[in-house]
């Protein structure tokens, strides 16, 4: 049998300044089994949302002191309140409904209002409410499960990299050339797999707000010659010309390649891009070319970061989806689909673009615009 001894009762909190009004709302409402807080002002409101926040605010727009207009506004920009529908209540013409809505209230109601238009609002707008906070809490529940794994399966792909090298190096005993070889190709896989884990854990970092970057002063040619010089040993075994092209550069300017961004994750967007250059190249060349674009009335300029390949290319079809999470193209080395979805979010997050361009067979470039410092 249905009960409805668990089910929580729903507060909602009304703001008038007139006695007789706020005596019909609170009637209206308790009738229909909804626990209501009376406020006559706007600043006790806010006083009353921060102490004890409501499942919904009743507001009316004309009140002495802060009206329901600045009420709204300084709600839905305090820092820590989480979502709370607001319904206004105005006497007033259209113009007066467009300022609240601008304002950040969610709907309105005409002063005098029908008791059933003012119900069929409530439940609207708690419905709204049920649904974002059901939504958030699934949110911090998947959160909570990316979280977890990442560092459940980082835990073992790290000791399993250390044993592996041992086993490597022979410090346990001697093995034969064909056993290296299989143990070489084992810690290849249980790399790849450790990074795609990493880049995972990044991810939901970037996305979850819980990353936190150091903005600096970066050079970025010095960066991208620390990349190639790191990478180079591998596009080496491929026999590919692996460069970083500054002659596009003012040389006597000492500021060409500044930004202001966070070292690290600027290295790591560089590193994946030339990264995945090396994977796709076979034969040909990977050229870093850096160049900038001049200052305008809008902004300081652009510093580019071009990455070209002579690799396989990316098809058409691949190409509108190619930074989306999880979009692994048709290539059969293609990874997880995280690497170049991470780069966006870093790029984006220091107020640049990234974007590709290819054709089958003729290559790729890959290029990413950062704001001058």
């Amino acid at each position: 049998m249905y009960s409805n001894i668990d089910k929580k009762v729903e507060k909602i909190l009304a703001v008038d300044d007139t006695p007789d009004n706020l005596f019909l709302l609170q009637t209206i409402l308790e009738i229909e089994g909804y626990e209501v807080d009376l406020v006559s002002d706007g600043v006790t409101a806010l006083k009353q949302v921060e102490e004890s926040p409501p499942d919904l605010i009743l507001l009316d727009v004309m009140m002495p002191g802060l009206d329901g207009y600045e009420v709204t506004r300084r709600i839905r920009n305090h820092p820590f309140l989480d979502y709370i529908p607001i319904l206004l209540l105005t006497a007033f013409h259209d113009v007066s409904v467009v300022e609240g809505l601008d304002a950040g209230a969610d709907d309105f109601i005409r002063k005098p209002f029908d008791q059933d238009e003012l119900l069929a609002r409530v439940r609207s707008l708690l419905r709204l409410k049920h649904s974002l906070d059901e939504q958030k809490k699934l949110f911090s529940q998947q959160e909570d499960f990316v979280s977890r794994l990442t560092h459940d399966l980082r835990t073992p792909l790290v000791a399993a990299d250390r044993m592996l090298n041992l086993f490597e190096q022979e410090r346990f005993c001697k093995i034969s050339p064909d056993m290296k070889q299989a143990i070489t190709a084992m810690i290849r896989s249980n790399q790849n797999l450790l990074d795609m884990v990493n880049t995972l854990l990044e991810v939901h970092r970037l996305e979850a707000g819980k990353k936190t970057m150091q903005f600096e002063s970066c050079d970025v040619c010095e960066i991208a010659a620390e990349v190639v010089q790191e990478l180079n040993p591998l596009a080496d075994e491929k026999e590919i010309l692996l460069k970083v092209d500054v002659s596009q550069l003012d040389q006597q300017s000492q500021n060409d390649c500044i930004v202001l961004g966070d070292r690290l994750e600027l290295r790591r967007v560089i590193s994946n891009l030339v990264g995945n250059a090396i994977k796709f190249t076979d034969t040909g060349s990977i050229n870093v070319r850096i160049s900038t674009t001049p200052p305008s009335s809008m902004d300081k300029g652009q510093i580019n970061i071009e990455v070209e390949d002579t690799g396989y290319g990316i098809s058409a079809d691949d190409l509108p989806t190619l930074f989306e999470r999880f979009r692994q193209g048709k290539n059969k080395r293609a990874g997880s689909g995280l690497g170049l979805h991470l780069s966006r979010r870093i790029v984006e997050f220091h107020g640049g673009t990234i974007e590709a361009a290819s054709k089958l067979g003729k290559g790729s470039v890959f290029t990413v615009h950062l704001p001058r410092k």
